[in-house]
């Protein structure tokens, strides 16, 4: 009886060891926090890595290059590469993730207002010059009179 004991309690423990994985002993992937402003404040901010918010605000993103599209009404909108660098650890020192741009600042510039082309007005005619009689006497001719030889 007590063979089946130690038996039973070795296959049990062997049990529980196959059902280990190595990815606990494995640190959750690394991210940085990246800062997002807008001059004027308020744009909305959308990640390619998904993520969005309202600046000024922040965001957590993994260890890949990616950028920000910021957009608000009336203004254009802008587009800043994000450039990621990851610095891996080893046994004493933990990996480290760098953003650059750090904050990412983006200025909207206000769109140009779009004018209505105006509708021409026809013209009226400008009235002809009444041809005044010259003068009696008068050194110049009468306007539209032929000119004497």
């Amino acid at each position: 009886m007590r063979r089946f004991v130690v038996i039973a309690a070795a296959g049990l423990s062997l049990a529980g060891c196959s059902s280990l994985s190595f990815d606990a002993f494995k640190s959750a992937p690394p991210t940085a926090t990246v800062q997002l402003e807008t001059t004027p404040p308020g744009a909305e901010a959308l990640a390619s890595s998904g993520q969005s918010c309202k600046t000024p605000c922040s965001i957590t993103v993994p260890g890949n290059d990616f950028s920000v599209t910021f957009s608000l009404d009336k203004f254009q909108p802008a587009t800043v590469p994000v450039t990621v660098v990851v610095n891996p650890g080893d046994f004493t020192t933990s990996a480290t993730v760098t953003a650059t741009p750090n904050p990412v600042v983006a200025e909207l510039q206000p769109l140009k207002p779009v004018r209505k082309p105006r509708a021409k007005r026809p013209r009226a005619p400008k009235p002809a010059a009444a041809a005044a009689p010259a003068a009696e006497g008068s050194p110049f001719p009468a306007p539209g009179a032929a000119p004497a030889r």
